[in-house]
């Protein structure tokens, strides 16, 4: 893991896009009126021709962008995570998913990282609800340069998707080089204990608790699960039939995430045991950030505690 200052995985998108709308004319950015918190700015500037203003109207942005793309663009609505996800819920279904057009929905503010915004501003329940939607790809990307890679991805991809971005910022990860598939989780080592299975800004958790674990005597298979839906079910399948024990980490209802996501391959499978971590089906509050993962069980040593008891 590259030693690197934090930067938000908002600022990956809001580079990335630009370099997208210089390539394609055809991508536009349907901005919620929330552009500088999201990092549409520089699009806004450098590609006016580009870029829609709708004003603070969540639903008639994605009723927009669906019109844009029965003509051929590639249109990104780009707002807050609990805006874009449950503000434009029905017409996300109806008039994106349901008719499968091309509209990517970017959407900063993820999880409880909006922090001391309070509740009302944290989403901790977007994955779980997209994800329902048929047609629909779901993202959360670990890191700056994981996040400018998948948001490429995203646009050269055809179909709906939904790309969750932190607001603080989180440790870099990954160097330039790295690839990633939507779809397919990134292995970023190997064990034989125990599994564990992250996204986007718990990423970085696992990664600090493996190794712990190995001063231990713990070998742990670290998975970054970018994409929960469509979820990798062979990277799973092998977790569970390699090791049997894994551990789900995400900032996100432990209902309806990436932990019911595995659960249900699982539980399909009809064998292995899986801890989920998470926000415990619970409101946050105004917080710092590390306080509010904390609240919840969601830190390093709560994960290196549930391995270690998975293999007492």
């Amino acid at each position: 893991m590259s030693e690197k200052k934090k930067i938000a995985t908002r600022e990956g998108f809001g580079k990335e896009i630009v370099a997208l709308g210089k390539e394609n004319p055809d991508i536009l950015v349907v901005d919620i009126d929330i552009g500088k918190s999201c990092k549409t700015g520089d699009f806004r500037k450098e590609l006016p021709q580009q870029y829609l203003n709708v004003g603070i109207a969540e639903q008639n942005g994605a009723g927009l962008a669906a019109g844009l793309a029965t003509c051929g663009k590639v249109p990104f609505v780009v707002t807050y995570a609990v805006f874009g996800s449950l503000r434009m819920c029905e017409m996300i279904r109806q008039e994106v998913c349901y008719p499968n057009l091309n509209v990517k929905i970017a959407c900063s503010h993820g999880g409880v990282t909006p922090a001391n915004d309070g509740a009302s501003h944290q989403s901790i329940e977007d994955m779980g609800v997209l994800r329902t939607i048929p047609n629909m790809t779901v993202i959360m990307p670990a890191d700056y340069n994981a996040a400018r890679k998948l948001v490429r991805q995203a646009a050269e991809t055809y179909g709906p998707m939904y790309l969750r971005f932190t607001r603080d910022a989180v440790p870099q990860i990954y160097d330039e080089d790295v690839e990633f598939t939507i779809g397919k989780a990134h292995q970023i080592q190997d064990g034989k204990d125990v599994a564990i299975i992250a996204n986007g800004d718990t990423v970085c958790l696992a990664i600090e608790a493996a190794k712990v674990l190995a001063g231990k005597g713990i070998s742990a298979r670290v998975l970054d699960m970018h994409t929960i839906k469509p979820l990798d079910v062979e990277a799973v399948t092998a977790a569970i039939n390699d090791i049997g024990k894994v551990i789900t980490v995400e900032d996100h209802n432990i209902i309806n995430g990436l932990g019911s996501a595995v659960c249900e391959v699982a539980a399909e499978m009809g064998k292995g045991l899986v801890k989920r971590v998470g926000i415990r089906d619970q409101f946050g509050q105004s917080a710092p950030y590390e306080r509010l993962l904390a609240m919840n069980g969601v830190t390093v040593e709560d994960i290196v505690a549930i391995a270690e008891s998975m293999n007492a």
